[in-house]
């Protein structure tokens, strides 16, 4: 820091080279960030790009070398032909999208009226045995699907739930009611007790305050309970595979391997099939995106 003296009196001039170094700093800090963010957004929209890639490419140019992400002869076939219930491959399918669609909206309404109510006990009342139970429900999701299959199996059989959209409800509700309770946990522990002890002073039952104050309040967290639920149900493969293995009863995943056969691969068949069971998830994720922007932001946090 120097003194400049100008017209009689004392300027103070501060160097520019620090603040010109630590403009530098945060420039080459934010083109790092945005690089960085840039390539990884690059590779998780590679495989869905060349999913839809594949997609509306005729069958001859798939293996066709060199390999183009841009197909030259780009067609609708493969769609017209997965979803036509004239050709073999189209014959069940509209059975597969409406047995998936069944089952992933009522394990999604099942699991959020089940969570919804047991989230708010573990966030308000005591008990004995409270943390072990809270703790033994989010311990079911540290194990991969396929080790509840048989025991699973064998249950749905004595029940006579094999082959019922009962029994893969059931069953779905099994992986999606854990995490669900957890995320509408944290958002009731956010809610002020007070806004209770208020309606209930103007005359609402606890039970009246849960419905017309609470849950109005957690719909963010609502919002996520269901695209969670909804896209597992969605996607799930295992569990519809043996607890719903007639034609009849089949879900869209569960269909897609009947695009391979001992002597040869329907890739274009399998991509096809694969964007249009895209679709549903990408459309529900848009319509409630900024509910579960704030459920992950405000309510996740608080558990």
């Amino acid at each position: 820091m120097s003194a400049i003296t100008q017209g009689g009196s004392q300027a103070v001039a501060y160097p520019a080279r620090r603040f010109g170094i630590k403009q530098r700093r945060a420039l080459l800090r934010l083109t790092i960030i945005y690089a960085g963010t840039m390539v990884l957004a690059l590779f998780a929209a590679l495989p869905m790009v060349w999913m839809v890639s594949t997609a509306i490419k005729p069958r001859s140019d798939v293996f066709r070398e060199p390999t183009t992400i841009i197909p030259t002869n780009a067609t609708l076939e493969n769609f017209i032909r997965v979803t036509e219930p004239l050709t073999p491959s189209g014959r069940y399918f509209g059975t597969y999208f409406l047995n998936s669609t069944i089952v992933s909206v009522a394990s999604s309404v099942f699991s959020v009226m089940i969570a919804a109510p047991a989230a708010y006990a573990f966030s308000r009342f005591r008990f004995p045995g409270k943390q072990v139970a809270y703790f033994a429900i989010l311990a079911r999701n540290m194990f991969p699907l396929i080790v509840f299959l048989i025991p699973l199996f064998t249950l749905m059989t004595a029940l006579q739930l094999v082959n019922t959209y009962a029994g893969l409800i059931i069953a779905y509700l099994t992986f999606t009611l854990p995490l669900s309770i957890w995320l509408l946990k944290g958002f009731f522990d956010g809610i002020p007790p007070e806004l209770e002890r208020a309606a209930r002073i103007d005359g609402c039952t606890r039970f009246g305050a849960f419905v017309r104050i609470i849950l109005p309040l957690t719909t963010p967290g609502l919002a996520a309970t269901v695209i969670y639920s909804f896209v597992q149900a969605w996607n799930e493969f295992p569990y519809a595979l043996n607890l719903a293995y007639s034609t009849n009863m089949r879900t869209l995943p569960v269909g897609m391997t009947f695009f391979f056969s001992e002597n040869q691969s329907d890739w274009t068949g399998l991509m096809a099939t694969a964007v249009i069971i895209s679709i549903p998830v990408v459309i529900i994720f848009m319509i409630l995106q900024r509910y579960f922007v704030s459920a992950l932001t405000q309510g996740a946090v608080k558990a």
